[in-house]
């Protein structure tokens, strides 16, 4: 075992135990006797507290030792799930875990929950998994995934919900989400945020895990960006003095009042950022731009809009084609 001077004027000896390394100081230069001892008796505390360390504890620490790097929406994620994950999984030994265990629980918990949601909590259990137990394999097969077809609301679904919407305190959240802001960053928006009509976005208003409304960073470093909107938007703030002083949910809950009175299908405030980056694709705006503008970090989103955009263009060929199809047919039959 090697005994390292260090520039203290300390001694140091170190060995790796399960992928990590573990570091005994002396004050003096041990003998090669001392230093094996020693070590082994700091294993020997490790040993032990994974011995009696469950999933819970595990889960524990690790949502700690992210606490300062992550937002706190996902610290509260993490906290949620782990109150899902069922009691019996979380008291089992982090080491006596079994990919057979894992597969157990994703069963159990894909009787209750959609398998987007499922494929989320298998996420946390592997990072956790492999945070503590580095060498387990990890192979569960998880609920197939659901082919979503969001409904992305139309050039008059938006005309008619920014029409009724006109002179009520959420005129100015609908709009914006219409150029491609989150609700987040509307309601943690200020006038001074503002120059002329170049919106500075910076900060959003999410829920923490006290579920508390609490002011942070961007979501990541691509939603930090300069946004243009209306002047006639950016002067009814400077107006007001105000962007949004109501509650998040209401947004959303008059959104969907407003939707059912309409007679427009119900889609959440946020498909209105999927219409902006679709009026921008359609007006040929690179996509890297609109990824700019828009605050995204991977071109998820973008997929999504021309596959939509492509399904629509094929569903109107294939009207057409059926059109032309049945005036052949049945002029002969005439």
């Amino acid at each position: 075992m090697k005994i390292e001077k260090l520039p203290s004027g300390s001694y140091r000896i170190r060995k790796t135990y399960r992928g990590k390394t573990y570091a005994v100081v002396f004050d003096h230069k041990p003998t090669q006797k001392e230093a094996m001892q020693a070590m082994a008796a700091e294993l020997d505390k490790i040993k032990e507290k994974h011995k009696s360390m469950t999933f819970q504890t595990a889960a524990e620490e690790y949502i700690e030792s992210k606490r300062n790097v992550l937002s706190p929406t996902t610290i509260r994620g993490y906290n949620s799930t782990l109150r899902t994950i069922s009691e019996n999984f979380q008291k089992n030994n982090v080491h006596d875990i079994t990919a057979i265990d894992i597969q157990t629980e994703i069963n159990r918990l894909a009787k209750e929950h959609s398998p987007k949601t499922v494929r989320n909590y298998h996420g946390f259990i592997s990072a956790v998994l492999g945070t503590f137990c580095p060498n387990l394999k990890i192979s569960t097969t998880l609920p197939q995934k659901i082919k979503n077809e969001p409904y992305i609301p139309s050039d008059e679904d938006v005309r008619r919900i920014l029409e009724h919407a006109k002179g009520t305190e959420y005129e100015i959240p609908l709009v914006l989400a219409c150029y491609g802001l989150r609700r987040s960053e509307i309601c943690a928006l200020k006038p001074e945020d503002i120059m002329e009509n170049i919106v500075y976005i910076n900060k959003a208003k999410v829920l923490n895990e006290k579920r508390e409304w609490v002011e942070k960073s961007t979501k990541t470093t691509s939603s930090t960006r300069e946004v243009i909107i209306p002047m006639k938007i950016a002067d009814k703030i400077r107006d007001n003095g105000y962007v949004y002083k109501g509650h998040p949910n209401s947004i959303t809950r008059y959104l969907e009042a407003l939707e059912d009175s309409l007679g427009i299908p119900r889609f959440p405030m946020h498909k209105l950022r999927h219409y902006f980056a679709s009026k921008m694709s359609a007006m040929n705006i690179p996509e890297a731009n609109i990824m700019k503008m828009g605050g995204w970090e991977t071109d998820y989103v973008m997929k999504n809009v021309y596959r939509h955009a492509m399904e629509d263009k094929n569903r109107q060929e294939q009207k057409e084609a059926a059109e032309r199809l049945e005036a052949v047919i049945f002029s002969q039959n005439s």
